[in-house]
């Protein structure tokens, strides 16, 4: 039976259309796709994630375990500061990508998805041989994302904190709007800027409630499943379980920034380094549509008439209006203006190799 976010009644009563997402009943949509996405872009949107994992890893011997299990280096994390990375299996592949928040000295919190907690638990439980301290505490946490141009001055009404003082990737906890030990974070994933609020779930309810009533000027308006990820898409943000997995390097996927070799041993790091000598044999590219068609994960994606790789990600752009989307292709085809073709319906559609993101923020 599929679990509930502390949010669902909520959800309910706002008509959301709601889904069966990694294990819980999720809203997919509240009005359609289009305007809540267009509202993040334009103004200010609120996502509940209280699907997200969080787990605390703490004690003396925490950043060791962190270090182990991810691939960013995590030791030039300052209290206050958070980092995209990703937990590399030992054959190279991603068990899952992740955020990695420094609450304090000793303190991290890794913050996973939905689909990956329990296996990401067991692998992070498997590399602690050292010893580190490690607690669940996705049952208990709720996840709110209000995101767009407006979120920050949504949530200062709520705070005394100068939130224009939070660059990106950074976090603080502490009373937030009344709610005691919240953490709230300068992360986010969709291209706008994003503050999430992880609050206990007996705090979830007003904490919406109070966020809805201060963006109202804004015309906040709730955003569901179907706008996070053309949101993300147009960012040319990976989807774990679409554009990587435990078969995808980081290196084929474009993610050697958060990929730090020198950094010390980590899991997956040797069959890494052997990959970058031997050099990738495919990447992931984004590609824009030439044709009107929409690309949609799992079809082919064509060079010259011969199936060379699959879409992994693919929408139309609630922006640009066209169809954008992600995939494998060979090495060789992976140039910016390459022609491609997608397989839409056994029809071969014109395409073009870009480099993402498809639409620029300032």
């Amino acid at each position: 039976m599929a679990k509930q976010t502390p949010l669902y009644s909520i959800h309910e009563q706002l008509g959301a259309k709601l889904i069966p997402f990694a294990g819980y009943d999720m809203p997919v949509r509240y009005s359609s796709d289009q305007a809540e996405h267009l509202a993040v872009r334009n103004s200010v949107g609120m996502f509940d994630v209280s699907h997200m994992g969080e787990f605390i890893i703490r004690g003396p011997k925490a950043l060791e375990l962190v270090q182990r299990v991810t691939s960013n280096d995590a030791s030039r994390l300052q209290p206050g500061k958070a980092q995209y990375s990703c937990m590399p299996n030992h054959e190279g592949g991603i068990v899952d990508d992740l955020i990695v928040y420094c609450i304090q000295p000793e303190q991290y919190m890794l913050v996973v998805n939905a689909a990956n907690i329990e296996k990401d638990w067991n692998w992070i439980k498997e590399s602690n041989s050292m010893g580190a301290e490690m607690i669940d505490i996705s049952e208990e946490t709720a996840l709110l994302a209000v995101s767009g141009p407006k979120a920050e001055a949504t949530l200062q009404k709520l705070t005394a904190r100068d939130l224009s003082q939070m660059g990106t990737y950074h976090c603080f906890k502490g009373t937030f709007n009344g709610a005691e030990k919240s953490l709230v974070a300068t992360t986010g994933y969709t291209g706008e800027r994003t503050f999430e609020v992880f609050v206990y779930n007996e705090h979830a309810r007003r904490m919406w409630n109070d966020i809805m009533e201060a963006g109202q000027e804004f015309d906040l308006i709730p955003a569901g499943l179907g706008a996070r990820d053309t949101l993300r898409l147009e960012m040319g943000y990976m989807l774990y379980g679409n554009d990587i997995n435990d078969h995808t390097s980081p290196l084929e996927a474009g993610l050697g920034w958060i990929t730090k070799l020198n950094k010390g041993p980590f899991n997956g790091a040797e069959a890494i380094k052997k990959l970058k000598a031997e050099g990738i044999k495919r990447k992931l590219v984004g590609f824009k549509m030439l044709e009107r068609g929409i690309p949609r994960s799992g079809y082919e994606i064509a060079h010259q008439g011969k199936v060379v790789g699959t879409v992994t990600s693919g929408s139309i752009s609630p922006v640009l209006k066209e169809g954008i989307g992600l995939g494998y292709v060979p090495v060789e085809l992976a140039a910016v203006g390459t022609e491609l073709q997608i397989m839409v319906r056994n029809k071969a559609l014109q395409a073009q190799v870009v480099k993402p993101p498809f639409i620029q923020k300032t």
